[in-house]
This record gives structure tokens, C-alpha cells and sequence, in this order.
């Protein structure tokens, strides 16, 4: 929600592109709507693609990151 997987997965991105590789971030779909968003001061979200399950699949390799509260994964990818 602040940032902080974004900065880290651009952080990733520099290291494999550096490395001679390249990378692609995407994001998960958002599930809350825009209402509750707001009531949380949520900050706009970074302008990444919105995955699909056939993108994973151009891929060699896949990171995630994912942002959790007390240890368990999002909603979005259960």
C-alpha cells in the first residue's frame, strides 16, 4: 500500500537488467473498491500491468513480491 514492494521489485528489475537479463513488473489486480481505497488514504497504485495467469507463462522465471500482515499472503493470490 505505501510503496515499498513496488521500490523493491524495481530494485530487482536494475539488478537483472544490469546482469544482462530483463524483467517485466506487473501487479495483481486490486480487489477493494475505489470507496474503501480512499477511506484508507490508500496512495495511487504504480503504473504497472495488470497480470493475467498467460503472462507467467512467457516468462523463464518469476519473483514475487508480496506485501503481508502478520505473515499470511493477500486475498489476491490465494
Amino acid at each position: 500500500m505505501y510503496g515499498h514492494v513496488a521500490q523493491l521489485a524495481e530494485a530487482e528489475k536494475a539488478g537483472i537488467e544490469k546482469a544482462g537479463g530483463s524483467a517485466t513488473i506487473y501487479q495483481v489486480a486490486e480487489t477493494l473498491p475505489e470507496e474503501v481505497l480512499q477511506k484508507m488514504f490508500a496512495p495511487p497504485k504504480p503504473d504497472y500491468p495488470v497480470v493475467k495467469p498467460t503472462d507467467l507463462l512467457k516468462h523463464d522465471g518469476i519473483l514475487f513480491g508480496v506485501a503481508t500482515r502478520y505473515a499470511g499472503w493477500p486475498a489476491q493470490l490465494k
